[in-house]
């Protein structure tokens, strides 16, 4: 994308006719490039031979439910999907999040709204497309794309929460992060009050780290506040 987040593909994947149509003329009116499907299958042929930056998706399609979709994507890519649903229960939400929705927008909807949330999960896209895969740390080493940390020559594996909680103070590293935001990060807007999931993690990514909470060599945790990741970056 070269840094451009209006080089951006975005597909649309939708059974309404209207609904492509609004959705067409606004984002090419932005400069976007407009893909539109209007089944799973459809879109899978799609996604496979464009590659889009972006996937706008509705749940209620001919072939299936959209959420089919969401889980045949998420097994091999993260590309950012914004969930349309007429579906307004918030269970109903928090499943779609869990199963890796970026967000979603309740039917019927605002073109305006739309395209703000389309063009806030790009320039999210941007600013993970500009950092670096490899991240080193002292002896630490991460691989963003991976999934995967190296103690020294030692590999350490690593649960998925786990490594996004480590690789997120080493982003930041020598800054303060609130807990509120690694809850949101890691967990989702549901469990921002859920601190004792951070401090259950903590403790397990001290052990395989020989990190101990007295020393705090590694995660150092501020009281209340959050935690920071101690040892500063390599250049």
């Amino acid at each position: 994308m070269e840094g451009n987040i209006l080089s951006c593909k975005v597909l649309i994947v939708d059974d309404e006719p209207q609904i492509h149509k609004f959705i067409r003329i606004s984002l090419v009116a932005e400069g976007f490039e407009y893909l539109g499907a209007t089944s799973i299958q459809s879109a899978l042929d799609l996604i496979e031979r464009e590659q889009p930056h972006l996937i706008v998706l509705d749940l209620g399609l001919p072939d299936g439910d959209g959420i089919e979709l969401l889980t045949t994507v998420r097994t091999k890519s993260k590309t950012p999907i914004l969930i349309l649903t007429a579906r307004d229960e918030e269970d109903e939400k928090i499943h779609l999040l869990e199963a890796g929705a970026n967000d979603y927008l309740s039917k019927p909807f605002g073109i305006r709204e739309l395209i703000v949330r389309i063009k806030v999960l790009v320039r999210d896209l941007v600013d993970v497309a500009q950092t670096p895969d490899i991240l080193t740390s002292g002896n630490l080493t991460l691989q963003l794309s991976t999934n995967q940390l190296w103690l020294g020559n030692q590999e350490i594996a690593l649960t998925k929460k786990e490594f996004s909680f480590l690789s997120i103070l080493v982003q930041n590293a020598g800054k303060l992060v609130k807990q509120e935001n690694l809850l949101e990060e890691i967990w989702g807007k549901t469990h921002t009050h859920d601190k004792h999931y951070l401090r259950i993690l903590v403790s397990q990514l001290r052990k395989k780290l020989n990190d101990s909470a007295d020393i705090q060599c590694v995660i150092k945790t501020e009281s209340g506040l959050g935690y920071r990741f101690v040892v500063d970056l390599e250049n």
